[in-house]
């Protein structure tokens, strides 16, 4: 999934997850299951002794019930090679309940609501899953996380502290495993034109500033075009989402598809507006100038990704935002059939005011949900050691990304290979085989987070390269902990989306001169009336409360 579904279905969440709470029906762990926190009834095939970095074993063969998105590029199948192996390896065998991707989101909630969900609810993205904690419908995970050595171990290695606090709730708990990553892997920069540099004598460059030189030098040799034109505005709360993240980055500030109306300041200790702050003026000032001198396309604000892409391929453009995926598949790819010597890079994210920075609170991935009922069944705890070795361990990580060492890739050193007529994403497009549709590896559901060894086992050297340079950056700080009661979610709710709606067409308009720079201060008024400051408040009073209560 691109970052654009991920945060338009976020949103729609954030709005509909909320007005759901009443009618979910309330399954607790309380009536028969006796207490929750005594486990010793829960043990049946288990393993007594389990630890990280060891093989789990069911003392006895079980099944577990388990959501599963079952995505149209790669649609289920039961004879997956990754179902027998898994149940080979751990005794457990898997029953997926299958949901097409389209629907997913709407009938998990459909499920969890009626108290007829799996006991594993994989593939969440926080905070959808703040919307099923009053009912009780699913569990405090963080209170079972002794149960699972492997996480425990990768969180304290990886310190992941800081970034597991930002999805605890007013209770001081989190409800959602999230995938683990050691590492920020950045999605999105520029790609340019080298060939083209090449001819010109222009470097890649390295900074914003830069950019803006040699995206002056190209006006200047081909004045009737705009040397940049960009995507990824459709479908998206916010147009040219991946721009605005990685610029925003460069300044020190959420945008684009990364925006959040609520920031930590960690200077003066305390959040603030984000589309207030000086450095989001500076991103938009800096923009604006780009459009004003026609160095990049006003249409980029509105057009589709094709028209976006076909401008590069026909020449009337040299410059574009990039994924690793995109550059080598999409954009590399056609322009070496298209125009003779032609070459496309995509650069590390170019340096702004910020320094060589990352985001924080990158390293969690969508993650697990355990329904409540799970907690009731004697086989609760071999449930969560399963969990903990197939999503968490290396061996288990392993697995459901290359499958079974000499059958469907070899291994040496960090490198893997898959065995020849197997094909990945298109990696070889005469293959018979596809990893994904044929085997099952390489599931979304299963394969996300990791080492840094394993999560770069499958790039492609550009991407390699990229990743590489970018992991190098410093992580800036994860905003603390702030969770809202429901109450104050709920009024939150009713403040989030007119401010954030006002930011963003704002945003657009200072960039696209229709409004001038000389109205900031007007337009911070605009937001004041529209309760920013209680909104702000709002978060600060939550997150005084948890500081306080939670030390």
């Amino acid at each position: 999934m691109n970052n654009a579904e991920h945060l338009s279905r976020r949103q729609l969440l954030a709005a509909a997850g909320f007005i759901g709470l009443a009618t979910l029906t309330s399954c607790g762990s309380g009536d028969d299951g006796g207490d929750s926190k005594d486990l010793s009834k829960k043990q049946n095939g288990a393993m007594k002794e389990y630890r990280a970095g060891q093989q789990f074993k069911a003392a006895k063969p079980l099944s577990f019930s388990m959501l599963h998105n079952n995505n149209p590029v790669y649609p289920t199948k039961g004879d997956w090679l990754f179902w027998k192996e898994v149940t080979e390896r751990t005794g457990i065998t898997l029953e997926p309940v299958d949901v097409p991707l389209a629907d997913y989101e709407k009938k998990r909630s459909v499920l969890i609501g009626a108290g007829d969900a799996p006991f594993l609810i994989p593939k969440t993205y926080h905070p959808s899953e703040v919307a099923f904690v009053s009912s009780g419908a699913i569990l405090p995970v963080s209170d079972y996380v002794h149960l699972m050595p492997n996480y425990r171990d990768k969180v304290k290695r990886w310190r992941l502290e800081p970034e597991l606090d930002s999805v605890r709730q007013s209770d001081g708990k989190y409800y959602l495993l999230p995938g683990l990553h050691e590492k920020v892997k950045s999605g999105y920069s520029l790609a340019l034109r080298t060939d083209v540099l090449e001819k010109h004598g222009l470097a890649l460059p390295i900074t914003w500033d830069e950019v803006y030189d040699v995206l002056t030098a190209l006006k200047g040799e081909y004045p009737d075009k705009y040397p940049w034109t960009d995507r990824w505005s459709t479908n998206t709360p916010f147009p040219c989402g991946a721009l605005f993240s990685y610029l925003g980055q460069a300044h020190g500030v959420k945008a684009g598809w990364s925006y959040d109306n609520i920031s930590f300041d960690t200077g003066a200790r305390k959040f603030v507006f984000t589309g207030a702050l000086d450095g989001y003026r500076r991103m938009i000032e800096y923009l604006g100038k780009l459009v004003a001198e026609k160095l990049l396309d006003p249409e980029s604000f509105t057009q589709q990704d094709e028209q976006a892409v076909q401008k590069l391929l026909a020449e009337k453009s040299y410059v574009i935002s990039a994924n690793p995926q995109e550059l080598v598949q999409n954009y590399r790819y056609n322009l070496h059939k298209q125009v003779k010597g032609a070459e496309i890079e995509m650069v590390p994210v170019p340096l702004g005011p910020a320094g060589p920075v990352v985001l924080g609170g990158l390293r969690l991935e969508n993650g697990m949900m355990i329904s409540s009922k799970a907690l009731k069944s004697d086989t609760f705890v071999a449930m969560m050691q399963f969990v903990d070795w197939l999503w968490y361990s290396d061996e288990g990580q392993r697995l459901c990304k290359w499958g079974v060492p000499g059958v469907t890739y070899t291994e040496s050193g960090d490198t893997y290979e898959l065995k020849p007529g197997i094909s990945l994403m298109g990696s070889d497009p005469d293959a018979p085989k596809d990893l994904q549709k044929d085997y099952g590896f390489f599931n979304g559901v299963f394969t996300y987070g990791g080492s840094w060894p394993l999560v770069s086992s499958s790039f492609s050297p550009d991407e390699k390269k990229f990743q590489d340079a970018m992991s190098q950056r410093e992580q800036l700080p994860v905003d603390p902990a702030h969770p809202l009661r429901s109450v104050e979610q709920e009024q939150a709710t009713l403040w989030d989306t007119p401010l954030k709606d006002h930011t963003i067409q704002n945003t657009l308009k200072f960039v696209l001169g229709k409004r001038p720079m000389s109205e900031w201060d007007a337009y911070v008024a605009e937001l004041k009336a529209k309760n920013m400051d209680r909104l702000v408040d709002l978060h600060n009073k939550a997150y005084e409360r948890f500081e306080q209560e939670n030390g």
